[in-house]
């Protein structure tokens, strides 16, 4: 089974699931942790290596500052609870947007968790906070146009790559799965640049609802798909027998250089 190196998921419908249940909404928030650590639980258990999770946008500080509030103070228990599991799990923890506009003290939680867990490798887990894709986009640009203009870099080098390489998240492969939950069919200005040939999985389902089960049943959907690259399925499917071909001659060449090494008598 096909198996994403690299999961992002938008954690919509928090508010919503309280509201249903005539609850305040920082009680679907408080759920929806639950449902971040079943998803950290989920990826380890496949060996997904990578996991980014869509906390807050750049646009949701225009949210309610009651709101804000409450979800700063959420984020900050959240870093001061869960760090140690996750380094204890082998969980590296890293954080991408535009940070100026946190708090001195969430500012040094942040950082404290990113030095506390730089060596982990079974899992790397980064929080978009205060993220946005157009935001990412134009920062590498600017960075791209200071180096020109520092003389690092001439124009006639900008291509993909290396535009690529300023953008977050340049050291992990880009996305092959997206799933959001809450029933909105669209990408909400996250990761913009990263994920142009993501599959794209949604669900009715509110956040604080998901569970391992619609974790796999994305999964599945996802290893039926079949990811082109703008190529033909003829191509994929030549390329996929070539692939093959080459594995069994390479098993085949093994087989016999073994099958000669062990008939060879002593001289």
């Amino acid at each position: 089974m096909s198996i994403p190196r690299h999961l992002a998921v938008i954690m919509d419908g928090n508010g919503r699931w309280a509201e249903r249940r005539r609850r305040p909404r920082m009680i679907g928030h408080r759920a929806g942790a639950r449902a971040v650590n079943t998803t950290i639980d989920f990826c380890l258990e496949k060996g997904i290596e990578a996991l980014t999770l869509f906390a807050f946008s750049s646009e949701n500080w225009g949210r309610p500052a009651e709101e804000v509030g409450a979800l700063m103070k959420l984020f900050l228990n959240a870093l001061e609870r869960e760090v140690e599991e996750l380094d204890r799990r082998g969980v590296r923890l890293r954080f991408i947007g535009e940070r100026a506009r946190f708090s001195p003290e969430i500012l040094a939680r942040m950082e404290d968790a990113e030095r506390r867990t730089l060596r982990n490798r079974r899992l790397h887990l980064t929080i978009a906070a205060s993220y946005g894709g157009r935001q990412d986009i134009a920062h590498a640009a600017r960075a791209l146009a200071e180096d020109v203009a520092a003389g690092r870099l001439r124009p006639d080098q900008i291509d993909e790559a290396a535009f690529g390489r300023y953008t977050a998240l340049a050291d992990l492969p880009a996305p092959d799965l997206f799933i959001r939950t809450g029933g909105d069919r669209r990408i909400s200005n996250f990761l913009l640049w990263q994920m142009a040939y993501t599959e794209l999985w949604f669900t009715e389902a509110l956040w604080p609802e998901l569970d391992a089960g619609l974790l796999q049943s994305a999964l599945d959907d996802f290893a039926g798909r079949e990811r082109r690259f703008g190529l033909t399925s003829a191509q994929i499917a030549g390329d996929a027998a070539s692939a093959s071909a080459g594995a069994a001659s390479a098993t085949a060449a093994d087989a016999i250089s073994s099958y000669r090494d062990s008939d060879r008598t002593p001289a």
